[in-house]
């Protein structure tokens, strides 16, 4: 039997709605049945981007190993979402569960319903802090690492370490 191609997917993962580490939880226990969790960053707190009025967030990153093309690893996250109770009433409204796919592989990838890597993900500190925890010394297109993009990224947004998850 050959040997399946695993893909190296970045997986940001959010929640501000009830008991969000618990939701965080289930969304990595939704992931390790989609390939080999090969990373999960520490935990963050963050305040909410775009719409203000809820409350703030714990955020992680997640280096999933995956035999999944893009839009099927796509589907896998969004049913996990749904599993964790979450619904799409606003937009960047609070979640229960949030999966977003920020890179996969070296794929540049621009579709109605699939971008990646994920739109702004460079300018927002909530998904470039766990992510350098990840891999520090990987280069973003800026030239900058990914540690240079959180650390200028902190300057600006509040960003408080819970811990470690996992």
């Amino acid at each position: 039997m050959a040997d399946r191609v695993l893909h190296d997917a970045y997986i940001g993962a959010g929640s501000n709605v009830g008991r969000r580490i618990v939701h965080l939880g289930l969304g990595i226990d939704g992931l390790k049945a989609l390939g080999e969790i090969a990373a999960v960053s520490k935990v963050y707190e963050t305040a909410p981007v775009g719409y203000l009025d809820q409350g703030d967030f714990l955020n992680l990153a997640v280096h999933l190993r995956t035999p999944l093309a893009p839009r099927d690893l796509l589907h896998a996250l969004l049913a996990i979402e749904r599993r964790a109770g979450r619904t799409r009433e606003i937009r960047f409204g609070p979640r229960t569960l949030d999966l977003d796919l920020l890179l996969y592989d070296d794929l540049a990838l621009d579709e109605p319903d699939l971008t990646v890597p994920h739109p702004r993900m460079w300018e927002r500190a909530f998904v470039m802090v766990p992510l350098a925890d990840l891999h520090p010394d990987r280069l973003a297109p800026t030239g900058e690492t990914w540690a240079e993009v959180a650390a200028r990224l902190r300057q600006k947004d509040e960003v408080h370490e819970v811990g470690r998850f996992w």
